[in-house]
């Protein structure tokens, strides 16, 4: 699938970059493809336009902002958060010119992050419970851009046959490939799935864990929030720690995404510091992302196409492929992918004539 390509996916909300990240000034944004500019208005709510000025196309990410507004860089034209112009200083007596303006998105913070949905959004902002709550702190642990798909690392979250492989540097047990089964249920967001995991408990990971047993077991209540973000529920029984994780792969192009990642613990800074879980995490991470990167971000939700074969322990990505493809064609969408989009371009190229000839003589 390529998710520049599936209008439906611009109905989502995503999370693009820490709020504190607009401090300074606009900052630039792709995503599906479609360039924002995004800062903070004067309330410190954030802003999302389209990144080009209607005068002479300059990005306005290399403006600055006054009064709450963006001017651009280049001619000093000024928009405000509903990406109208509103002023042209070689021109003050001069009415603006109707139509003068750009794209604006809904924008909006959450969890400390900007998040922005490109059209009329079908689903809020994943419900994170934790956040808030006594007893929990929130860190912080990272975004990173990787050469892969979404859809490739969420179904990466919930597969338990990997970890003896990708993650035998750490937690991963190879002596033991069989994974652990799910109990599976599907929700109106997507799905939850629960599991009992051992893993491996090296000394290094004794205070991640919250105890010394050698070999140890994780409690995994997880969750996929439809299309592309998804909740790690890991709670350590001999231990009582909770290390709780929520994604998400902001889709940036086709082939390139945002990992956006927040950890959630029970603990306090003292019993493991903020530093050692982002390092912890972030090495597990890092494997994930060199194995996803070696493969084909053109990843096939509709599974009749038979691209790929698949044993028992996948269940959990082709539920989630089967409900993008479901998500597809409620929307009259069809998977687009490399072996159709030039035929259907073509097929949409061939229709537009006549489209334009209707609507002019109309």
């Amino acid at each position: 699938m390529l998710v520049t390509q599936q209008p439906v996916l611009r109905r989502f909300w995503y999370a693009l970059m820490p709020m504190a990240h607009l401090d300074d000034g606009p900052k630039p944004f792709r995503l599906l493809g479609t360039d924002l500019v995004l800062w903070k208005q004067a309330d410190g709510s954030p802003v999302a336009l389209a990144d080009r000025c209607c005068h002479r196309t300059a990005k306005l990410s290399r403006g600055f902002v006054e009064n709450g507004q963006i001017v651009c860089g280049y001619h000093g034209w000024t928009y405000d958060c509903s990406g109208a112009c509103v002023r042209i200083p070689q021109q003050p007596d001069l009415q603006i010119p109707a139509g003068a303006r750009v794209p604006s998105y809904r924008a909006q913070e959450k969890y400390g992050y900007v998040w922005v949905a490109l059209e009329d959004p079908l689903r809020p902002i994943p419900h994170f419970p934790e956040d808030g709550q006594p007893g929990y702190r929130r860190i912080f642990q990272f975004h990173e851009e990787w050469k892969t798909s979404p859809l490739r690392m969420m179904e990466n979250s919930f597969d338990n046959a990997h970890f003896s492989y990708v993650h035998k540097a750490n937690f991963g047990i190879l002596e033991n490939p069989k994974p652990a089964p799910y109990e599976f249920r599907e929700t109106d967001y997507g799905f939850e799935a629960e599991t009992l995991v051992p893993i491996r408990n090296p000394p290094s990971g004794h205070r991640v864990t919250g105890t010394t047993e050698p070999i140890t077991h994780r409690h995994l209540v997880n969750r996929y929030y439809l299309p592309f973000c998804r909740r790690f529920g890991c709670r350590y029984p001999a231990s009582g720690v909770d290390h709780i994780i929520y994604n998400c792969a902001t889709p940036m192009e086709d082939g390139r995404m945002l990992l956006v990642q927040w950890l959630y613990r029970n603990d306090t800074e003292a019993q493991c510091s903020r530093q050692e879980l982002i390092d912890w995490d972030a090495a597990i991470t890092a494997e994930d992302r060199d194995i996803l990167e070696a493969t084909d971000f053109d990843a096939c939700i509709d599974t009749t196409r038979r691209m790929e074969f698949h044993m028992t322990s996948d269940k959990p990505g082709l539920v989630i492929r089967r409900q993008l493809m479901d998500l597809l064609t409620a929307h009259g969408e069809v998977e687009v992918h490399r072996g159709n989009v030039g035929l259907l371009a073509a097929q949409a190229a061939q229709a537009a004539p006549a489209g334009a000839a209707a609507g002019s003589a109309a």
